[in-house]
Order: structure tokens, then C-alpha cells, then sequence
């Protein structure tokens, strides 16, 4: 070998690692900085088209803009003994409502605290802006000042404000402590799975530049509002990279670790490891980022936020591995693996290790296998529909005691559930009496009236007649601009509760009936109940575009038809089971009524789309064995040669998606349980018995139209 070609053979290893440095101690530091440009604005994913975003953008021809409320609510400190409130602690909250006007952040005056009808309780509605952003707690921390003032009284702040500021604070300072948990549960993984001291820190290296790459280029998108960045794409973004970095490391790692068994040039050995794993590794990392990208369908902004964010991560995961990693790997040879001493596939394929054993059962009853485990998974599959995903109550999104939640129990038992947060109707002006009347009629609505020139409910008109008012004299109050009015409506249930979903329902369709009145329903509840139907439409069409993106990428792979499909009916088994444990894990153990509209799509693009890598990493396998040996000694040495390394990319995953679970909301916690247990199902029962006995039991017809498909069990043709 010449010089010349001997320092090629060492340089561009070394050019690769230096750039990986570069771009480590460059942009490593912005995985820490996406909460810069993060929105945790809820009002800023709502349905593009829907109804309520309409109600939205008509309320801003109003003098009163969209407004975020802050629900204040005074109890006697003697409450628990019965002593009600009295008029100087009412007229105290009225004072204390009226010292904010002028406010920064307020969008409005608050109008006068009201007593229950226990007299136990005050509120106060304090409109507050929706674009705060950082100074939301600054503001409420303004509102609570004020509110402490009445003597005798306690004081909470409930509604979306408070909810609102505590989901920033539940998001704040995620950034070190999500990757910091998450890097060490896949450092003490790696040195317990591959007792080896060097190659855990190289893997987590790789992965962390991945990041930090991953993070350079949102931060930059974000910042130029190319994308939309919230705490929960910011947090699945780490986890995202990490996890699937990780994992295509193994697989290359592995690979390498074989190839050296059988040859002293490391480079020689990197050359056919890449060789062998670059297919499956890109189709992998294709599978999962064009199923991040079909989220762009969705008519949900927070869905549509995470496809290319999350594609962003992929890619560079993907690129990490096959640059970064090869170059530290040549250029560290055994010394990676030590103190273990690397092993061929032939060698692992004579031993008697538990993937051996595994095999050969899978071998001896190919049919006795998969029937148990299919019967197994069909069970789960069955309470699946018991999973309900029509939103999540204000008092279970944080799964911790946030000031907001108990606060909202508070406004609960005093006060009717819609109080503070009332449906907002939009209407032409010549039709406020019969759409009035229409929504004060309707079934779940406490009351309704139109917003006066004051900015404040008027009296309505059931109520005008009984206070003796004439119906003229409240109408011409009535706030009228270009031609259309804003009429508030009380519910009579919990703002975030399923019936209040199902009166706006009702209350539309009442509305929608006022002939000429053009009529538009939205508000928190609206909101809520357009999301939830938005979510439902884009699961139709969301889950049947990734089924056949990650079809057409096996078909690529594989050069198959039947197994592609074999493999992507097993991988949404696998979904399907695991929804369904969940819905028993959710409801029975943690306490769930029910899950975030989104869960089950992010369950399912996320478990779909990283349940096919192991599928992709083990037919892969089986597919070159297969070709060298036969359709039947292709499975067992496939099985034997991946089942370590995958079911240790599996546990990975699972740890770091777990990893969620620190975060004390609900909608991650559950996305991380269903992530975490359907990877888990997936590489243990799945992907290690299913698949291959299926495969084993079906033989070379499992690869119909490919040319495995006309070579006999044995590999004779």
C-alpha cells in the first residue's frame, strides 16, 4: 500500500471527527436554547379552518380583542367552619378587580367580583391578553397582589391564564434536565448490555452532535418562523435524536463488530459494515421522517410543528451515524470494544446464547409460535376502543398539584362550570334577538347576552324583561361593529368537561338555524371541541398515508410485495395492542379519564414508524442470509445474528422516550408510556417471535415476487 493512500485511509476519518467537533462546540449549545424561540401560546394551534379560529380573527373587529382569562376566586378563611363572605370582603374583591385597570397585559377592565350563590365564594373575571408569552407570570403575579388585599379571604387563580403560566413552568428548564435524564438511562443501557467502557461514550457522542446539529438548524427555522416550536416538540425532539441515533448506532456498531471477527483492516472492516448497513439504516431513518412529514397533512398547527421538526432530527441522526461514527470507529479499531473481544456472525450463529435458543423454537414450532402470539396480542387489541380521546379535563393535564388545578376544583364547587370562560358567539347585528333568544334557549346554556358598548355582557333579553328594562333600551346598548355583535354564552358545565363539548354542539346548531344571522360559535369550549373533531379527521387521513409510505419503502428495501405487507399488518397489531393496554394503564392505574385528542395520532406515527426499523434491521438480515442460505437457515441466522442488538436498540428506546415521563403533564406522560411499552412489545414478542416464525412458517412464498420467493426452503432452486 502506497503512502499516499495509507494517510487517505487515516485523514478523512480524522477531517470527518474534526468537523463533528466543529459542529459539536458550534451548535451544541443551542440544544439548550430552543425554549428561545418556543411558543407555548395553546391559542396559536388551534384548527386553521375551524369555527372557532373564525371567532378568533371576527373578535378582533371588536374593541375587546381575544382574551386569555384569569379566573380569580376569594374563599372566607372560615370557610370549612361555614362562615360565608361578607359585603365588605365583596366590595373589598371589587376595589382590588378595579385597581388593575391600565395594567400592562390586561386586554380589558375586570368587571365586578360576583358571590356565589353558596356565599361562600367570590370571582372575579380578569381579561388578560393571549400574546404575553414570557410576561404572563408577571401579570398574574400583578392580578394575585391585587387579589391579596382583601382582608379575610384566600386567594386562587384558576382558568387559562393559570393554566397556561403553569404549563410554562412545567416546560421550563426541560432542555438540560430531559437530555441530562435521558443520556444517562442510555449510558448505563449501553455499559450494561455491551460491557465495554469506550464505545457507550462514543455512541452518546455521536448522538449529542446529532442533537446539537439538530437543535443549530430549528433554532435558526424557528427564529425566521420557517417552523413552530412549543415545549412538547421540544422535548420529543431530544428524545426523537437521541433514541434513534442510538439505534442506528447499534446496528452499524454491531455490524462492525462482526466485520472485524474476519478481518485485521479496520477500514476495510467500517468499509463492509457500511456497505451492509447503509440500506437498512437510510430506509429506517426514511420511514420514520416521511412519517413525521405526512403530520403536514394535519389541519392541527402543533401536528404540522413537529413533521418537519422532528424530520430535521432524523436526518441528522441518520447523518451522524454514517459519518461521525465510522470515522471514530476506524479510527479506534478493537479498542472500542474493549474489554469484550468482537465475535463473526458464524460464531454467534454456533454458540448456545438465548437468541440460539429462541431459533431453534422458532424452528421447531413455527406455527405453535405465532398462533400463541398473535392470540396474545389480540386479546390487547380488544379493549383498544376503550381508550378514549376526547381531551383531557383542566385538573388532569399536569399530573403534579399545579396552583391552576386546585385552583379550578375551587371555582368548581362554588360556582356554575362554564363561569369566566363562556361560548362566544359572532352575529349579524339585525339578528341579536332571535340569535339570543336562540342560545339562552338552548339546552346546557345557563344564560346569554350581548357584549354592550362597555365591553362587558349586557343583560340579555329574558333578563331585561324581568328587571323591568325595555327590550329597546338593551338592544340599542348592544356593541355593534360593521354590522355584527359578540354575544356571550354561560354554560352550565365544567368550560373543559364533555358535556360542555356537547352543548356547543347544540348551541351551533341553534345558531346556524337564525336564519340571516350568519352566525359563528367559538371560545375556550369550541376551541377544545374543534380540536378534538380536527384530530379525529386527521387520524383518517394521516394513518393511512404513513401505512403506505413505510409500504413503499419495504417494497424498496425488501424487493418484495407479500412481506412488506406481512410486516406493516404486524407492526399496526403491535399498535393496536398497545392502545389497548394502555386504555386499562390509563384508566385503572394512573387515573385517567381520558387522553389528549393527539395522543393517539403522535402514539401511532411514532410507533409505527420506529416499530418498522426493527422489522427493516431484522429482514434485512434474514434477506442476505436468505440469499446465501435458503429461505429457512435465512431466518435463524438473521434472528441469531440481530436479536441482541436489537432488542438492546429497543430497550434504549424505550428508556428514552421514558424519559417523558419527567415532564408532570399528561399528554407526554401518556406519550411516553405508549411509545415506551409498544417499542418494548415490539422488539420482545413481536418483531422476535411473531415475525420470524410467520416468515419460517410461510417459507420462500413469504418474499413473492422476489427472487427468494422461487428458491426452495433450503435454498435450492
Amino acid at each position: 500500500m502506497s503512502t499516499g493512500t495509507r494517510l487517505a485511509r487515516w485523514l478523512v476519518p480524522v477531517v470527518l471527527l474534526v468537523a463533528w467537533l466543529g459542529i459539536g462546540g458550534t451548535l451544541g449549545p443551542y440544544a439548550g436554547k430552543l425554549g428561545e424561540v418556543a411558543t407555548n401560546d395553546q391559542s396559536a394551534f388551534l384548527p386553521q379552518n375551524a369555527e372557532s379560529t373564525q371567532v378568533i380573527d371576527a373578535q378582533r373587529t371588536f374593541h375587546q380583542e381575544e382574551t386569555l382569562p384569569a379566573i380569580v376566586v376569594w374563599t372566607a378563611d372560615g370557610a370549612a367552619r361555614g362562615d360565608g363572605i361578607d359585603q365588605a370582603q365583596q366590595a373589598g374583591a371589587t376595589r382590588a378587580l378595579a385597581s388593575l385597570k391600565g395594567a400592562s397585559g390586561l386586554a380589558g377592565p375586570a368587571p365586578p367580583a360576583v358571590l356565589s350563590k353558596d356565599g361562600q365564594a367570590l370571582q372575579g373575571v380578569v381579561p388578560l391578553r393571549p400574546d404575553l408569552g414570557e410576561d404572563l407570570e408577571a401579570t398574574l403575579e400583578q392580578v394575585r397582589k391585587a387579589a391579596d388585599q382583601v382582608p379575610g379571604a384566600e386567594v386562587r387563580v384558576a382558568g387559562p391564564a393559570a393554566s397556561q403560566a403553569d404549563l410554562s413552568d412545567a416546560f421550563g428548564g426541560i432542555d438540560g434536565l430531559l437530555l441530562g435524564v435521558a443520556l444517562i438511562t442510555v449510558l448505563v443501557i449501553l455499559l450494561l448490555v455491551y460491557r465495554s467502557l469506550l464505545l457507550p461514550l462514543v455512541i452518546i457522542l455521536g448522538a449529542v452532535f446529532a442533537l446539537g446539529l439538530a437543535c443549530g438548524i430549528v433554532y435558526v427555522l424557528a427564529d425566521h418562523d420557517v417552523v413552530r416550536v412549543d415545549g412538547q416538540v421540544q422535548g420529543i425532539l431530544s428524545i426523537l435524536v437521541i433514541g434513534a441515533a442510538t439505534d442506528y448506532a447499534l446496528l452499524l456498531t454491531a455490524r462492525f463488530r462482526e466485520e472485524l471477527a474476519v478481518s485485521r483492516d479496520r477500514t476495510a472492516a467500517m468499509r463492509s459494515a457500511l456497505r451492509r448497513s447503509l440500506g437498512p439504516i437510510v430506509a429506517s431513518g426514511a420511514t420514520v421522517a416521511l412519517g413525521l412529514l405526512a403530520l403536514l397533512l394535519s389541519d392541527l398547527t402543533n401536528n404540522r410543528a413537529l413533521g418537519p421538526v422532528g424530520a430535521i432530527g432524523i436526518a441528522c441522526a441518520v447523518l451522524s451515524t454514517l459519518t461521525f461514527l465510522p470515522a471514530a470507529l476506524v479510527l479506534l479499531g478493537r479498542v472500542a470494544y474493549w474489554p469484550a473481544k468482537p465475535k463473526s456472525a458464524s460464531e454467534k450463529s454456533a454458540g448456545q446464547g438465548v437468541w440460539t435458543r429462541i431459533a431453534s423454537l422458532v424452528d421447531r414450532a413455527p406455527r405453535k409460535v405465532w398462533a400463541c402470539t398473535l392470540v396474545g396480542l389480540l386479546v390487547c387489541t380488544a379493549f383498544a376502543p376503550t381508550l378514549q380521546s376526547k381531551g383531557v379535563p383542566l385538573d388532569e393535564i399536569f399530573v403534579n398539584d399545579a396552583p391552576s388545578v386546585a385552583a379550578q376544583k375551587t371555582l368548581a364547587k362554588h360556582f356554575p362550570g362554564g363561569s369566566g370562560n363562556p361560548a362566544v358567539v359572532i352575529a349579524d347585528a339585525d339578528r341579536v334577538e332571535q340569535v339570543t333568544a336562540a342560545a339562552a334557549r338552548t339546552e346546557g346554556v345557563s344564560s346569554a347576552a350581548a357584549v354592550t358598548a362597555s365591553g362587558r355582557p349586557g343583560t340579555g333579553q329574558q333578563e331585561a324583561a324581568k328587571q323591568g328594562v325595555d327590550k329597546q333600551d338593551a338592544a340599542a346598548d348592544v356593541l355593534v361593529v360593521d354590522g355584527r355583535v359578540r354575544i356571550d354564552a354561560t354554560l352550565e358545565d365544567a368550560a373543559d368537561s364533555d358535556a360542555a363539548k356537547d352543548t356547543v354542539a347544540r348551541l351551533r346548531a341553534a345558531v346556524h338555524a337564525v336564519n340571516g344571522a350568519d352566525g359563528l360559535v367559538g371560545g375556550y369550549t369550541a376551541q377544545q371541541y374543534d380540536t378534538q373533531q380536527t384530530a379525529e379527521d386527521d387520524r383518517l387521513l394521516i394513518v393511512p398515508v404513513v401505512l403506505a409510505i413505510i409500504l413503499v419503502v419495504l417494497i424498496g428495501l425488501l424487493r418484495s410485495l407479500l412481506m412488506p405487507v406481512l410486516l406493516v399488518a404486524t407492526v399496526a397489531l403491535n399498535f393496536l395492542a398497545t392502545l389497548g393496554v394502555s386504555a386499562l394503564v390509563f384508566q385503572h392505574v394512573l387515573g385517567f379519564s381520558g387522553t389528549d385528542s393527539s395522543v393517539p395520532l403522535y402514539g401511532f406515527v411514532f410507533l409505527v414508524a420506529l416499530g418498522v426499523d426493527y422489522n427493516i434491521f431484522l429482514m434485512s438480515r434474514v434477506r442476505e442470509e436468505s440469499l446465501r442460505h435458503g429461505a429457512r437457515e435465512g431466518v435463524l441466522r438473521g434472528l441469531t445474528a440481530t436479536g441482541g442488538v436489537i432488542t438492546s436498540a429497543g430497550v434504549v428506546l424505550a428508556a428514552t422516550f421514558a424519559a417523558l415521563g419527567i415532564i408532570p403533564l399528561a399528554f407526554l406522560v401518556q406519550i411516553a408510556f405508549i411509545v415506551a411499552f409498544g417499542v418494548l412489545l415490539d422488539t420482545l414478542v413481536v418483531r422476535s417471535l411473531l415475525v420470524p416464525a410467520l416468515v419460517r412458517d410461510i417459507g420462500p412464498t413469504a418474499w413473492w415476487p422476489g427472487a427468494l420467493s422461487r428458491t426452495g426452503r433450503d435454498g435450492v432452486r
